[in-house]
């Protein structure tokens, strides 16, 4: 190792244990221009505290007197990735009946450990679409506090749903009266719910309109919450300042949420023409997750899901993605989501290559993932590297507009003007 990488690995470890000067300096042989979709050379950012204080460009440019110089050498910067749909204390090798065995506080120690992992693959930011016990509320507050690492957590406690639905819990006879703790059956009773979830913390509002696929005795495309429940629980989500996920497969539950002025429709699978138009209408993101398709038929049975979800997954993995390469087609606005805990935590830039793969150019992918992510959490300062942003920023061995596959292993992890990972 010459001098000047061990000059750089010396501060990035001082980073790593939190003790970076006030301002220090960061460059790197490429960036991406996110909202560009371009490729930028000799980027110098200059970062202060958790946040960027400039982003300058050229091999002129030059930190100020007294600043530390990280040079991450042949690496090209990006933002840290944002994943719209994560279940992060969930486990995918536990499907099915497999999951009655965990308890609540079992559940609460697994999203710490996924929640590391997560970082480590470079998502910086995630939206958790549901979690018992307000476990992720719990983890939200003990990131926030450095008591353990991982990702900016927006968190939507537990989900709600009509009895017997998707956001129901379907696997026990009725002597065990089981029944998950966002079930609301009516208009008044999701307003109830909605207000239970932020008065215990959720920032972020998740429901279900159609059946899912690894839910038992529900049909997957079929509607479930009435329009009236469905807007009822969106004017009160958003009279309180949460923004609204929908699950939604079927195309009558996606446009009845997007209709209702849902902020993101889940998974989308079955979308015809007037569902695009809505969405187009409406403004609506589509999260779509089309990565999972292929650990769900590939492993999900030694995972315990039931093979009336294999099924169910059969039909809709290939439809899911037509629409997909329709929505991207027709210019429908579309975030990042994996629906991570389907398949294992930390693989969750698997997905870009088939985002590309099914449509969308790795710029186009890229952004989903970052300012688009943005966009729908309303948070301008995160998915970006502009002066004022987050420092929350990761570095890939090469030009992923030209190889999006890098974005399944990145070497450097940055969160918050700390050094979170350096493998290069």
């Amino acid at each position: 190792m010459n001098k000047a990488a061990v000059m750089a690995a010396a501060v990035l470890l001082a980073l790593a244990a939190g003790a970076q000067a006030e301002v220090w300096a960061l460059r790197a042989a490429g960036m991406i221009d996110v909202e560009k979709g371009e490729w930028r050379a000799d980027p110098l950012l200059l970062i202060d505290g958790e946040r960027i204080k400039s982003v300058q460009f050229g091999a002129k440019a030059q930190p100020p007197a007294g600043a530390r110089l990280v040079d991450l050498g042949e690496l090209t910067l990006l933002p840290g990735l944002m994943d719209m749909h994560v279940h992060i204390t969930g486990d995918a090798r536990l499907h099915g009946f497999r999951r009655l065995e965990v308890s609540l506080p079992r559940w609460a120690i697994k999203g710490v450990a996924n929640a590391k992992t997560t970082l480590e693959a470079g998502f910086t930011t995630v939206r958790v679409l549901g979690a018992p016990g307000y476990a992720d509320v719990a983890l939200r507050e003990a990131i926030d506090a450095g008591e353990v690492p991982g990702p900016r957590l927006f968190v939507a406690g537990p989900s709600i749903g009509m009895t017997g639905g998707h956001c129901d819990s379907n696997l026990l006879p009725a002597e065990w009266q089981q029944r998950s703790a966002g079930v609301a059956d009516g208009p008044w009773a999701v307003r109830e719910k909605v207000r239970e979830n932020i008065k215990y913390g959720a920032d972020v509002i998740k429901f279900c309109a159609t059946g899912g696929v690894l839910s038992k005795g529900t049909e997957v495309g079929a509607q479930q919450y009435t329009a009236e429940e469905m807007a009822a629980l969106v004017d009160e989500a958003h009279q309180l300042g949460a923004i609204v996920a929908a699950h939604a497969h079927g195309s009558n539950g996606i446009k009845a949420a997007i209709r209702a002025g849902v902020d993101s429709v889940e998974h989308a699978s079955f979308l015809d023409d007037e569902a695009i138009e809505l969405a187009l209408e409406h403004g609506t993101w589509l999260s779509m997750d089309i990565y999972t398709t292929e650990y769900i038929l590939g492993e999900g049975q030694k995972a315990g899901i039931l093979e009336e979800s294999l099924a169910k997954e059969r039909k809709v993995g290939t439809i899911q993605r037509d629409s997909f390469r329709k929505a991207v087609e027709a210019g429908v606005k579309m975030v990042f989501g994996t629906d991570a805990a389907v398949y294992p935590h930390g693989d969750n830039g698997k997905q870009f290559a088939r985002m590309v793969q099914f449509g969308m150019t790795p710029a186009q992918a890229i952004q989903a993932a970052t300012v688009n992510a943005a966009s729908l959490l309303k948070q301008p300062d995160l998915g970006t590297i502009k002066e004022g942003a987050y420092a929350d920023l990761i570095a890939v061995a090469g030009n992923p507009l030209e190889q999006i596959k890098l974005l399944e292993s990145v070497p450097v992890v940055i969160k918050g003007g700390s050094l979170v990972k350096d493998q290069r």
